[in-house]
């Protein structure tokens, strides 16, 4: 291990959570996130995230600052003629604002933003298929200043690129795989005429499809020469989690901890920036004693949507990482309310409802640091203070007695 890559083991890695809107982007960075990433109104490849206004990004950028957070842009759609008409003005608008760095993946894209933004970071995307370290040097002497991983790097890869080059490196650790290379398809061209890589991914790798094989013009319902199965043939790809190997990303230089998921919900949001939050504090903190909490990875399953798995990172995924069928219910816990206030004098908690809930359910009570409890709903009361024993409508406004102090953007859950 060289000089560089020793240096580095002491950095750390930034957690790097998605933010699909505003609301998202203040709760990640209030349950731990250093960074965030957003997209804005053209160029992104999440056309229907939610994704920012200039006034939003404005807010959000304040809002990061006065907690020491960074604000990117993901701006890495494939353009076709004519797409980069206005890419400048586009550019300059988020340096002006205070983005701290702009992602892309199109060359077209990125001479728009070096010639015409100058003084905006330039980051790589995933998109670009960087999988070793001479791409890494090639977009480093174009004067970009950090490259994401494509999702199909090893762990032993991850490490020869570190030791052969300087540039910041992004790597993805948690959220959803592709079943494509590094998300490039066109599959959902073909299925929904919307364009994966111009924003419009309708996600037709995660449909269910009868699978048919013809041999000597029979068609025969199956997966394997070997026999029918009865269970409808998908695409989908299992979900990464890299928690149990914080210590391996970290002494391989990982300088960005990248959390899949700008679609996703504030309960999402909130609970895997707090666990990757606390698991990088926890290695930093002791790394000769750092172990793995089971709390971090109970934690992470109470938000998986699918199986989880380490992607690409030791070995080519199998068969075992791909959803033919359901294995597991998931995901097991259902995201209810948030807390507004709290009165610590009456013990009254001032609730947003976010899902259904019912007096006598046990649900659980959680913020930032894993301040958890849980407790059963007593009695409830609506706005105009009668007494209720259902909370079924979309975000009303409800109070109920909790015992234990909570907070301001504290979360409540219960299992399913």
């Amino acid at each position: 291990m060289n000089e560089m890559t020793v240096k580095r083991k002491l950095k750390r890695p930034e957690v790097l959570a998605p933010a699909g809107t505003l609301e998202k982007l203040k709760t990640a960075i209030h349950y731990g996130a250093d960074a965030v990433y957003i997209g804005g109104n053209a160029y992104g490849l999440r056309s229907r995230a939610g994704n920012f206004t200039y006034e939003e990004m404005a807010e959000g950028v304040a809002f990061a600052k006065e907690h020491d957070a960074k604000v990117y842009v993901a701006a890495n759609m494939v353009t076709h003629e004519g797409n980069e008409e206005g890419a400048g003005e586009f550019f300059r608008s988020l340096r002006d604002v205070g983005i701290s760095a702009v992602i892309v993946s199109d060359p077209a894209l990125i001479e728009i933003c070096a010639t015409e933004a100058p003084g905006l970071p330039i980051h790589l995307s995933t998109q670009a298929s960087a999988t070793n370290f001479e791409t890494l040097e090639f977009w480093k002497e174009e004067g970009l200043e950090r490259v994401v991983l494509a999702r199909e790097v090893s762990m032993e890869e991850v490490a020869e690129i570190r030791k052969n080059t300087d540039i910041e490196i992004e790597a993805f650790i948690h959220g959803a795989m592709c079943i494509s290379y590094s998300g490039r398809c066109t599959l959902s061209n073909h299925m929904s005429m919307r364009d994966a890589n111009r924003g419009g991914c309708s996600q037709s790798c995660r449909w269910k499809y009868g699978l048919f094989d013809m041999p000597f013009g029979q068609e025969r319902n199956s997966l394997t020469d070997t026999g029918e199965i009865e269970e409808e043939f998908s695409m989908s790809a299992v979900d990464m989690s890299m928690i149990e190997h914080i210590p391996e990303l970290i002494e391989n230089g990982v300088d960005s901890f990248k959390i899949e998921g700008r679609m996703k919900s504030i309960h999402y949001v909130s609970t895997v920036s707090n666990v990757y939050k606390a698991a990088v504090d926890s290695y930093m903190e002791d790394p000769e004693n750092y172990v793995c909490k089971q709390e971090w990875i109970d934690e992470l399953w109470k938000v998986a949507q699918r199986e989880l798995a380490t992607g690409f990172y030791y070995n080519t995924p199998t068969e075992n990482e791909q959803l033919f069928g359901e294995r597991r219910k998931i995901p097991v816990y259902k995201f209810v309310g948030e807390v507004l206030s709290y009165d610590e004098a009456t013990q009254i908690a001032t609730i947003r409802q976010r899902n259904l809930f019912s007096v006598g359910d046990e649900i659980e009570f959680y913020g930032p640091g894993f301040s958890h409890f849980s407790q059963t709903v007593e009695i409830m009361h609506n706005e105009e203070g009668e007494s209720i024993d259902r909370a079924p409508n979309p975000m009303m406004v409800l109070t109920m007695p909790v015992a234990q102090p909570v907070k301001p953007g504290d979360m409540i859950r219960k299992r399913k």
